[in-house]
């Protein structure tokens, strides 16, 4: 609450099926008086937008209202805007009730399963972006051509070649820093003007708070700096943006490596594939010889694999490499729960690690396709909420199948 005692201005924000944050900026005398407690209206469209903010997803009856609930609990500064705090809200109907298919509804769902069981999951993720010399609004006059990133070569755990990177990644460290976040390491990766900062692990729905925090402030700060970044999976031809999830599971007496929960995660990893990717351009990182997983295979320290097994005693914990930087945290991790709960449930047997595994679908349309017509996942979340992202999915087809992209024309314009 201290982050809330003095703002001048308080920006009630809801993360929607894509983990951004959509809200109001609020009077920070009126959200104390009026909005703490009670929560703010909002359309209940926010939950059935596609990335344009069409809605598209079929959520009972667009463009009706609901309730922004503040969560007091997650308020943050945002030390770059001055005398602001940020609130994540949850979202519930007039009554009070919590929206079924709101993403961090979706998480806490699983976690109160893995609750009644005696069990906590711990998260860390890992998420890399790119940086670019142009401006937000450079890069749009440009239609995203041309962009020169921020450093020229493969910087992975390089100490030289990132000065166009440091004035901007050192804004970030210490803006994420003082907002509380955690900061454990950064470094440069190895596609040009590539970056990773890590923050330090959490309780699930607490990191993925922080998650969708730091990706929204991010860019907030890039914008101010007259940069532009990009959290896209597949920029280019080179190596992708990921979000690399660390899970552990704990009891009352401390850490659990369970090897039936992580069975449940490899046999679901086909079906909750579109929890981890949920756009077009997330199927162009999963694929061969991109540094991304392809099948639901496991190893330990293996980074081909798309669940690596690493640490040692209390630090042992399993690595989840499917996700790429659009990812949705709250989806991400609600799958890694619901998928580790049924291989509790039923008790299946963990195959020997190296394996080839299961194929990963390679495109949304199957990835969706293979959701929509899961058990594990309806069991788990219920028709309402497996529909409703397969709906999401649908939509994102439908945009795409009506443009006609510069590879088209490149390919069939005189030589078809």
């Amino acid at each position: 609450m201290t982050a809330l005692a003095d703002a001048a201005e308080v920006v009630l924000a809801l993360p929607d099926l894509y983990g951004r944050l959509q809200g109001t900026r609020l009077a920070g005398d009126f959200f104390r008086s009026q909005v703490a407690e009670v929560g703010y209206g909002a359309c209940d469209y926010l939950l059935s937008a596609d990335v344009e903010m069409r809605a598209a997803a079929g959520y009972r009856g667009d463009y009706g209202d609901f309730v922004l609930r503040p969560d007091l609990g997650t308020a943050r500064p945002l030390p770059w805007r001055e005398r602001t705090a940020l609130v994540l809200a949850d979202a519930v109907d007039v009554s009070g009730a919590p929206i079924p298919v709101a993403p961090r509804q979706i998480l806490r769902t699983q976690l109160e399963r893995l609750a009644a069981r005696g069990l906590t999951a711990l998260v860390g993720t890992e998420l890399e972006f790119l940086v670019f010399s142009e401006s937000y609004r450079e890069a749009f006059e440009g239609e995203y051509r041309g962009l020169r990133t921020a450093s020229r070569f493969n910087t992975d755990y390089a100490l030289t070649g990132l000065g166009e990177l440091d004035d901007l990644v050192g804004a970030l460290l210490r803006n994420m820093t003082e907002a509380g976040l955690r900061v454990e390491s950064a470094r440069g990766e190895v596609h040009p003007g590539q970056y990773e900062i890590v923050f330090r692990y959490g309780e699930a729905m607490e990191a993925c708070d922080g998650h969708v925090f730091y990706k929204t402030g991010a860019k907030q700060i890039a914008e101010r700096a007259g940069r532009a970044i990009t959290f896209m999976p597949k920029f280019d031809s080179g190596e992708g943006n990921s979000c690399h999830v660390h899970f552990s599971l704990h009891g009352a007496d401390g850490p659990v490596f369970e090897e039936h929960f992580l069975a449940g995660v490899l046999a679901c990893a086909p079906a909750f594939t579109l929890l981890c990717a949920p756009t077009i351009n997330a199927f162009k990182r999963l694929s061969p010889d991109a540094f991304a997983p392809t099948a639901a295979a496991w190893g330990t320290d293996d980074r081909t694999r798309a669940v690596r097994v690493i640490g040692t005693g209390a630090s042992r914990r399993f690595e989840h490499r499917i996700a790429g930087g659009d990812a949705n945290p709250y989806l991400v991790v609600a799958g890694i729960v619901a998928a580790g709960l049924y291989g509790l449930e039923h008790e299946l047997p963990l195959p020997p690690a190296g394996g080839d595994g299961v194929p990963l679908p390679r495109t949304l349309e199957s990835a969706a396709a293979e959701w929509r017509g899961s058990a594990v996942a309806r069991g788990a979340f219920g028709d309402e909420v497996v529909e409703h992202l397969a709906s999401a999915a649908d939509a994102e087809l439908t945009a795409f199948a009506a443009v006609t992209t510069d590879w088209e024309r490149q390919r069939g314009f005189e030589r078809l």
